[in-house]
């Protein structure tokens, strides 16, 4: 038979098993895949099985894809309906058939995770929480309930079953659990009471909130994918019929990545396959990196206890990798022990290569991360030119997204075709960029960032020395970005050609701009794609650059569509509305992935994105201390052990599975694994190796025989002058602008080389008010007492003030009053209030303590190196033994402990006061006025030398044109320049 002619003996066992249940351990490279579609095709055409009586899940649409597709080319006739799907899609067919009969709307919504957060977003007022009262961006807190509601649900756990826990806690708590648990035996009583109490009121809390959350849900007709399972298995318990009838069709179940299954999942399976129980699963708890709280073998064992007589077979002979890889990924997850299945069943999983190749296994250990990244790539230059084997044989695999930023600059400077393999990040696409700002201008004609984007389109070809005059006449006359464009021939410089480009422009955004009042989105983005010259820009391309923007901009597109479904009368605003959304909710758009379809090109991607993928040669990035294996992360919202239905996993699970997700990685090789570190990542300490290297026998633990590489040669690395586009670098740094350019040195070309138009902010406007009142009212002060003037006080040195009435210091505040940038007038009244009371705080410290004052918003030009920085320090107070104390009034919220980055504002001060005004400091202090609270400190000499060098540094990297961007969450959330950067992270 052709279907399993060439299976080995292990697989074919698998392939022709006759009746009953099942279970295959399948290690990794073994054909676990074609031993499930060969079955799949062996019961249709040996056991005269129909098509539709067959039931396969998995975990993925590209799983699905690939097994259907295999399936297709086994069976040498048609068919009409193959039931192979993920789990989350054959539930969603059977309720679409069947959810009236429990009473759900079969035209439900599906909500992604995006989704439902602008869900609880909309309806945040619902929920009545006090212990989990978001007190700021409420982002990360709404993704916490969700996480916690989808576990629970994965669990089976429903709002039902958690308000009966709730209630019951309160009613029959077993106080001795209660103080053994949370470890309260050191507390008197009334304070272990008063924390039972608070722990029973949060679990009635989030008990209260997964009812509501679930009921928002129904009364918006939607549901989340964890309920199309739950909902399903509810369909099947309470309609035996409809649940009969699902058992007689499917004769035969089969399941894909068992060890990856939820106990609802599991659950549903059983459901099915009752009562024959013709069941094959496939799994290897070795591979099992997506599982809840790491509870890799849980549902393997439960399999084996719920079906005792199950066959058992293990497919060991790997048909991938070279034995040398082989032998080191087994030897390393044996670590795992005793908590495999390997000890669990008594089996031997040690994995038998078919290949004769012989592997190459190498640790490459460099001085920094850069080095690291460029041995990286020599390494790859080296090995495709000795085997001669093409760039998509090469994998580059890392733990985490951000990870991969490094790799990607060096392969770039080398000139090596990379590809970026990414589940999410469509709106950071260039192109998609570009759409989203044209739209944004379509909405609101003074977004200059968004102006300042379209300009930059390459297809307009507007010389960036032309943009550059139109920024700075916009700001010079303080008008919007696109009102300087549509006066563009009166704006001096501005070339004839530019001119008429730019009324091109203009033209078509005022077409789109009336289009836009009456149209869908849809047509107005087409008539721009059409009009505009984009398309043929595009097409011209070259055909991998092209196919790829296209590839992006028809996502972006059916995006579009999807929206449009659910509003009667969608509009550009609307949608605008819905993206700022989401990306506050922390969505970057999905992005289509299949890493085997593309042009040659080396691969980049997570380590969980490359499961079920293969290479010749793949290399681990980043294998030291803290990055891999990670530090463990527990669940924000933690669900109660007595809720939970599965067996909970033994040993640290954490570890465990961090080791799983490296022998993944290991096993993607084929001939060689390369596993790559460095000392150096930035941090202040050198870094460890990984625990994994130490396990894996390639170094070891004191690194005594393993020297650092200072320097890596050999790789081509193409550096390329920026071109002159008419501006200048400043003539003068302040600390700002060095904390910018750190920060993301492309943020700093926006801000400080192209001085690009931003809006303002509420938080700036006030701490100007709060720094502008205090600098005059104490100026008035001083002057009273004098009869000098405020601006001798600079210079002076002023004895202590005769302090003002309280009353003063209000109508100097009042007279000092910005209104600029608020949101609306709720907000502005909550922060005038704020300041008010902020202000009492301080006069009322001010005259306790009457400080010495001797000098107020004092300037000063420091010189490093012939370089000028220039500064101004709020506040310089004389404490006693000729030294003084420098204060810098803060409106922000108050620190528990200053890190090392706080300090540099302050010490870069102390620098200025000792060199230029020649005066010892007693210490360094942050006020914090909101919380009257103040954080000193005294800069050391060795820390004000490495200061003054990092700033010296970055005016090299500034005259030498270097502004790559540096994104992050943290960094891109603040900055000004987000919606017009392709590289931001939100």
């Amino acid at each position: 038979m052709s279907i399993i002619a060439d299976s080995n003996k292990e697989q074919k066992q698998a392939i022709v098993h006759d009746q009953g249940p099942q279970l295959i351990v399948a290690g990794a490279g073994t054909g676990k895949t074609r031993v499930v579609t060969a079955r799949i095709a062996y019961l249709i055409t040996e056991r005269n099985v129909n098509v539709d009586e067959v039931l396969a899940l998995t975990f993925t649409e590209k799983a699905a894809e690939e097994m259907e597709e295999r399936v297709d080319q086994m069976l040498p006739y048609g068919y009409v309906d193959l039931w192979i799907s993920t789990f989350h899609a054959f539930c969603d067919k059977v309720l679409k058939r069947h959810a009236l009969d429990i009473g759900l709307p079969n035209s439900y919504k599906l909500v992604d995770q995006t989704e439902a957060w602008l869900l609880v977003r909309k309806n945040l007022e619902k929920f009545n929480l006090d212990y989990y009262q978001p007190l700021g961006n409420p982002t990360k807190f709404i993704h916490a309930l969700l996480g916690h509601f989808s576990r629970c649900k994965d669990e089976g756990i429903y709002p039902e079953e958690y308000l009966e826990y709730a209630e019951d806690l309160k009613l029959n708590s077993d106080k001795a659990e209660f103080i053994k648990k949370f470890d309260l035996e050191k507390l008197s009583e009334d304070e272990q009471e008063e924390l039972i109490k608070g722990e029973m009121l949060r679990v009635e809390e989030v008990a209260n909130a997964f009812r509501v959350y679930q009921q928002i849900l129904i009364d918006n007709d939607c549901l989340d994918f964890a309920d199309l399972i739950n909902y399903t298995l509810k369909l099947f318990k309470k309609r035996p019929l409809i649940l009969e009838s699902y058992r007689k069709q499917f004769k035969y179940i089969l399941v894909d990545e068992f060890q990856d299954t939820n106990f609802v999942q599991y659950e549903l399976i059983k459901q099915l396959a009752k009562p024959k129980n013709n069941i094959t699963v496939v799994g290897d708890d070795d591979q099992s990196i997506y599982k809840f709280r790491g509870a890799s073998i849980s549902n393997i064992m439960q399999f084996k206890e719920d079906f005792p007589d199950a066959k058992e077979v293990v497919l060991t002979e790997n048909y991938r990798s070279a034995q040398g890889i082989l032998d080191i990924a087994y030897d390393f997850i044996k670590q795992n022990n005793p908590y495999r299945l390997e000890e669990k069943l008594g089996i031997n999983k040690k994995l038998k290569s078919n290949l004769k190749d012989k592997a190459i296994i190498e640790h490459i250990h460099e001085l920094t991360v850069e080095d690291e990244a460029k041995a990286v790539v020599k390494k790859i230059v080296e090995l495709k030119q000795e085997h001669k084997v093409d760039w998509s044989d090469f994998a580059i695999l890392v733990r985490a997204n951000d990870s991969a930023n490094i790799f990607i600059h060096y392969l770039e400077q080398a000139e090596i075709p990379y590809q970026f393999l990414a589940m999410k990040g469509l709106y950071n696409k260039s192109i998609v960029v570009d759409l989203y700002n044209y739209m944004k201008l379509l909405d609101n004609y003074h977004e200059s960032p968004a102006t300042f984007r379209v300009l930059n389109f390459a297809f307009l070809n507007i010389p960036s020395e032309q943009i550059v005059r139109l920024v700075h006449y916009a700001k010079r006359k303080s008008v919007s970005l696109f009102e300087a464009v549509k006066t563009s021939a009166t704006v001096p410089g501005i070339q004839k050609a530019t001119v008429l480009d730019l009324n091109k422009l203009v033209a078509q955004v005022e077409k789109d701009t009336e289009m836009a009042q009456n149209k869908r989105p849809t047509e107005v983005l087409l008539n721009f794609l059409y009009g505009s010259g984009l398309l043929d820009h595009l097409k011209k391309q070259e055909e991998k650059v092209a196919r790829e923007q296209l590839g992006f901009l028809q996502q972006f597109f059916k995006k579009i569509q999807e929206f449009e479904m659910s509003y009667d009368d969608p509009r550009i605003s609307d949608l605008m509305e819905l993206l700022v959304m989401e990306m506050e909710a922390g969505d970057t758009g999905k992005l289509a992935f299949d890493a085997e379809v593309g042009p040659d090109m080396v691969k980049l991607m997570t380590i969980h994105s490359s499961k079920g993928l293969e290479f010749d040669y793949v290399f681990i990035g980043n294998l030291v201390d803290r990055k891999f294996p990670t530090d463990q992360r527990r669940d924000p919202i933690e669900i109660p052990e007595s809720l939970i239905s599965e067996a909970t996993p033994e040993g640290d699970f954490h570890l465990e599975e961090e080791r799983r997700l490296f022998y993944v990685a290991i096993t993607r090789a084929k001939k060689g694994i390369f596993f790559t570190s460095a000392d150096d990542y930035g941090g202040s300490r050198k870094k460890k190796p990984s625990r994994f290297l130490h396990e894996l026998g390639l170094v070891d633990p004191l690194m005594k025989n393993h020297k650092s590489k200072t320097q890596v040669e050999g790789v081509k690395i193409q550096h390329t002058v920026p071109k002159d586009v008419g501006y200048e670098l400043p003539k003068r740094f302040s600390y700002s602008q060095m904390s910018t350019y750190e920060t993301c040195p492309l943020k700093y070309k926006y801000g400080n080389v192209l001085k690009i138009p931003t809006f303002g902010n509420h938080y700036f406007t006030f701490g100007s008010t709060i720094h502008n009142t205090l600098q005059k009212f104490l100026e008035e002060c001083f002057s009273k007492k004098n009869n000098m003037q405020p601006d001798l006080f600079t210079s002076s040195d002023v004895s202590k003030a005769k302090l003002l009435p309280l009353e003063r210091l209000m109508s100097v505040y009042d007279l000092n009053w910005l209104d600029e940038w608020y949101k609306d007038k709720l907000q502005k009244e909550e922060y005038y209030k704020k300041g008010k009371e902020l202000l009492k705080n301080f006069y009322n410290r001010f005259e306790k303590e009457m400080p010495d004052v001797n000098m107020l918003e004092q300037p000063f030009t420091l010189k490093l190196d012939g370089y000028a920085f220039v500064g101004r320090i709020d506040r310089i107070d004389k404490v006693g033994d000729g030294k003084v104390e420098i204060i810098d009034y803060k409106t922000g919220q108050a620190k528990d402990k200053l890190s090392a980055d706080d300090k540099r504002q302050l010490m870069f001060y102390q620098i200025a006061v000792e060199e230029v005004l020649g005066l010892k400091l007693e210490k360094l202090t942050y006020y914090y006025l909101e919380q009257d609270v103040q954080a000193s400190f005294l800069g050391k000499d060795k820390d004000k030398d490495k200061l003054k060098a990092k700033f010296l540094e970055n005016i090299e990297n500034i005259k030498q044109h270097k502004f790559d961007p540096t994104p992050s969450v943290h960094v891109c959330k603040n900055c000004e320049f987000r919606d017009i950067c392709e590289f931001r992270k939100i």
